[in-house]
């Protein structure tokens, strides 16, 4: 991204050699976000004919440190753009509009200016959302900013890449597939990017995410079109069995959602029976390609177009769009009571919940990191099928709190090992509690784990809007009119539903 800085915004005190703070803020953020800032040649040759010297010596010292816009386009031989406009000939007249020019003729992306007469020319241009206030940047650019606001695990660390060891093991095989491993790593870490790392009890690495938001096309035969992603650069496991694999697709659509960016890739040299490319696929990553080194592309869209979603089945949306998901009036819709304990466990990246001991001892709940979870009760309900949405309600909090998308239902169980073998390795029930269950026909339903409501709606709330008459003991369908009024007083964010 290009942006134009006009001079007069380091005019602050004009006899001081300060900048003001908002704009030491501004350029802070467009430094982050790794902008190309520039000056227009005739704002340098309008301060070189300062005749006030030491005014002039201040300003070159600020402004010296930026580039000039190479070759920027002229507007004299554009009537269109001067009958807009009005044409004067004053010296200062003639470099604001050379500046605007370049915003009108797409020379850059943005220009930052103080003048009040610029922006009132960019408005008749029809260019004032990319001409802006210091103020007004630092609001649209502050939202450029990488987000890193998700929950995760307590043995999961966010954390810069410069506090790795690249001598580590664990980097070996990467070092084998890609010779330019090391060189690439340095520049990551010049660069300030960060990444989540789990460490084994050894203090080896076990698992590493390292992420990028892009805004550029992808490299691939053809081109993939530019777009705001998120690049999943190293996308790497050793430490098996704790769900960590699921756990990183989870937080990828997470970064991806908090920094609004639509769609999640990665690149990966395939292999014989690739686990990286069987778990990404099951989660809706789809092969679209190959770039010029011959790595394979896997894009993930978050939000798909109706003309994708039309004819497909709701669970389809589910497998292939996930976050995204089916709500309209072919599903049923369900309130399912749980204990705290068992809410607790499953959806371990719920904000409000108790942190267990062994996860403050740097160890994971296994089930808690997948997207697939499984929920058992003793529930004689038989009209759950896939595809169905369940909500659901924490008894002791007296809240309803979660969303999921019913991916399998098995009733009528009554032998735990029967019960064991449906739900594998995806619940958060011991085995004790498993046999207490199947003292009773057993309800297993296997879910997708979607939201927590932003508003939790609470047992009196609930009651209020007619939802409830009294606190749920069993699972209950609930009518169409009564999710819509969960899903406006619990804002549900509508951009991920399908109806």
């Amino acid at each position: 991204m290009r942006v134009l800085l006009d001079t007069n915004i380091f005019i602050y005190r004009e006899t001081d050699h300060i900048i003001s703070y908002d704009l030491q803020q501004l350029l802070s953020v467009l430094n982050k976000i790794q902008t190309e800032l520039l000056i227009h040649p005739l704002s340098l040759e309008e301060i070189r004919g300062d005749q006030d010297i030491r005014r002039q010596a201040v300003m070159l010292s600020k402004i010296g440190a930026y580039p000039l816009l190479e070759m920027p386009p002229a507007p004299e031989e554009d009537p269109e753009f001067f009958n807009i406009i009005e044409r004067k000939d004053e010296t200062h007249d003639l470099v604001d509009n050379h500046i605007l020019y370049t915003v009108y003729k797409d020379a850059v992306d943005f220009l930052v200016t103080e003048d009040r007469d610029i922006h009132k020319k960019a408005i008749k241009l029809g260019i004032d959302n990319r001409v802006l206030l210091i103020a007004e940047a630092l609001t649209v650019f502050h939202g450029h900013l990488q987000k890193d606001s998700i929950i995760i695990p307590p043995a999961l660390e966010l954390k810069p890449i410069h506090n790795l060891n690249l001598s580590d093991p664990f980097f070996d095989s990467l070092k084998e597939v890609y010779p330019e491993f090391d060189d690439w790593f340095k520049k990551i870490k010049r660069e300030g990017r960060k990444c989540l790392v789990n460490y084994k009890d050894d203090d080896s690495i076990g698992a590493l995410l390292v992420y990028k938001l892009e805004d550029e096309p992808i490299d691939a035969i053809p081109k993939i079109p530019r777009k705001k992603r998120i690049k999943l650069s190293t996308f790497k496991v050793a430490h098996f069995g704790y769900k960590i694999g699921e756990l990183f697709i989870k937080l990828a659509i997470d970064i991806a959602i908090s920094n609004d960016i639509p769609e999640v890739y990665l690149t990966h040299f395939i292999q014989p029976d690739d686990r990286l490319v069987e778990l990404i696929t099951e989660y809706g990553f789809q092969h679209v390609g190959t770039n010029s080194r011959e790595e394979a592309i896997y894009i993930k869209e978050l939000f798909p177009k109706p003309t994708e979603t039309k004819g497909l089945l709701p669970f389809d949306i589910t497998k292939l769009y996930y976050p995204s998901y089916y709500d309209g009036a072919a599903v049923k819709k369900f309130i399912v009571p749980i204990r705290p304990q068992y809410h607790s466990r499953l959806f371990t990246n719920y904000k409000d919940r108790q942190i267990e001991l062994a996860e403050s001892a740097g160890y994971f709940i296994a089930e808690g990191n997948t997207i697939r979870k499984a929920y058992i009760c003793n529930s004689r309900i038989k009209s759950i099928a896939q595809g169905d949405l369940i909500l659901f309600y924490v008894s002791e909090r007296r809240q309803l709190i979660s969303v999921g998308v019913v991916e399998a239902v098995f009733g009528g169980l009554q032998n735990y090992r029967d019960i064991i073998k449906r739900v594998g390795k995806r619940t958060v029930y011991s085995v004790n509690e498993i046999q207490s269950i199947a003292r009773k026909p057993s309800l297993v339903i296997l879910f997708w784990q979607y939201w927590h409501l932003p508003q939790p709606l609470s047992y009196l709330r609930l009651k209020g809007m007619g939802i409830l008459k009294g606190p749920p003991r069993s699972i209950m369908q609930i009518s169409e009119k009564d999710y819509s009024l969960i899903k406006e007083a619990g804002d549900i964010n509508e951009r991920f539903t399908i109806n």
